[in-house]
């Protein structure tokens, strides 16, 4: 297996597994362990349940209901796993190590797809998604989203997203900065976040994420979001190799230095506190202590009614701008977008009753109920267009037409471990144990290990 997830299951494995919830009371039902056609039936469902994010538990609860009461003799068991982004990671590589524990259906990140199908986690859908009418309502990039590398079909997305910076008009006004803002460039957040600095002492000018705390979330909407504003990527797709060393990432990460070493940007310790991106949605932006936020679409789902922390002025207190590229380049913009799924666990001995729940909890009206409650962008057709999921945020235009400048993380099984080794760069510098030029050499010379001497390139 891959990433920093492997590096953590043998030392977590014996305990982790004694830990976890039984999935099956006896060998009449169960997780993966299923049972025949005619005992009793339990399917489990795993899924992240964290800080602020409880609008997948909420929906998992509300088509528990539905499926039980359609599907008599079937149990449905939730298994809300309380953990952060890559303790979640972990913990469902630790269940899907054995039937007696491997979830039927499963929430699953899609930049781990590719790694996950090659660990033998995952079971086609294809059969499923052929028959189902419902298929043809998702985009195509939306079908491509839970794709293997074989070609087939191994997830149904929830939604996707984007990326922006999110700012504080009050303090804007107090800094003397526009509160129409629209940075054309890295260099426009570094003049709002040094005014801010100066003139709002009292609060955070600017949070990226960085370093292992926030996990994949430091890669995306820290360093990535940086990246591919820049004349680079993080893979060539002509040549099938890993860009290690560019322009690009030189200066992204000597952009992170500058916000960390000016105090632009939270305390490192701050930042390397796996609660820190809770802490940000729940308390830090909603009480009017952050000037600048770059961070995901999903984020007012926490400010909703019914969400974390409701918060009813957001939209009144809050602007939302796009990405600049770094100089201003064109188009003038840039985003990254992600997802999640939900997919088959390939152990389950009960894959049509777990493929009868991933088709239920994403037909129209559940897929418009989650992605208004979790601030998705919906990626079915009938849902998109539909009047009460555009009136439901009054910010869901301006993130829906950032995807017309969004980037895709590279969907290979090689990423996850890339992204932990970028992480750690990250942290590297925003701490400053080694210089910026120093600390890439060692990500190359790391990335080098991970995808082979051919495999990696300059640019």
């Amino acid at each position: 297996m891959i990433s920093r997830r492997t590096a953590l299951v043998s030392a977590a494995l014996a305990v982790t597994l004694g830990a976890l919830p039984a999935c099956s009371s006896s060998g009449s039902g169960g997780s993966g362990g299923g049972s025949s056609d005619a005992a009793p039936k339990t399917i489990t469902i795993a899924y992240q349940k964290f800080g602020a994010f409880t609008q997948m538990d909420s929906h998992m609860t509300k088509v528990k209901a539905e499926y039980e009461a359609a599907h008599p003799g079937v149990t449905v068991k939730l298994n809300p796993i309380q953990a952060d982004e890559n303790d979640y990671y972990t913990k469902l590589n630790l269940m899907n190590r054995t039937a007696a524990t491997a979830p039927d259906v499963l929430y699953e990140d899609t930049f781990l797809v590719n790694s996950d199908i090659d660990a033998g986690y995952l079971a086609p859908l294809d059969d499923y998604t052929d028959k189902w009418a419902d298929w043809s309502q998702f985009t195509e990039s939306a079908q491509s989203a839970g794709k293997g590398a074989d070609g087939k079909t191994y997830g149904v997305p929830m939604g996707t997203d984007t990326r922006a910076l999110y700012y504080n008009k009050e303090i804007f006004a107090k800094a003397g900065l526009p509160t129409d803002w629209q940075p054309k460039s890295w260099d426009d957040i570094l003049v709002a976040a040094r005014a801010i600095k100066a003139k709002v002492p009292d609060v955070l000018p600017f949070n990226i994420y960085s370093g292992k705390g926030a996990g994949e979330g430091s890669t995306m909407q820290g360093l990535e979001m940086l990246l591919y504003g820049t004349k680079n990527t993080l893979y060539d797709d002509a040549s099938k190799k890993w860009i290690t060393s560019s322009p690009g990432l030189t200066d992204s990460f000597t952009f992170l230095k500058t916000v960390y070493d000016e105090g632009l940007a939270p305390k490192p310790q701050d930042a390397l506190d796996p609660q820190w991106g809770t802490k940000l949605s729940t308390s830090l932006i909603p009480g009017g202590k952050v000037g600048i936020a770059l961070d995901g679409s999903w984020q007012t789902g926490t400010w909703k009614d019914g969400g974390a922390k409701p918060w009813p002025e957001y939209s009144k207190t809050l602007g939302v701008a796009a990405m600049p590229t770094q100089n201003g380049e064109a188009p003038g913009a840039t985003s990254m977008s992600g997802g999640w799924l939900l997919a088959v666990g390939a152990k389950s001995k009960n894959k049509d009753a777990a493929w009868d729940f991933v088709s239920l909890a994403l037909n129209q009206e559940n897929t418009k109920s989650y992605d208004i409650a979790a601030s998705q962008i919906s990626e079915r057709k009938d849902v998109s267009s539909d009047p009460e999921y555009l009136a439901s945020d009054p910010f869901t235009k301006t993130f829906t037409d950032l995807v017309q400048y969004t980037h895709f993380r590279p969907a290979y099984s090689k990423y996850p471990r890339i992204s932990d080794a970028l992480q750690s760069t990250m942290e590297t510098v925003m701490t400053d144990k080694a210089p910026v030029d120093q600390a890439l050499v060692t990500f190359q010379n790391t990335a080098k290990g991970i995808v082979g001497p051919d495999g990696s390139t300059g640019a």
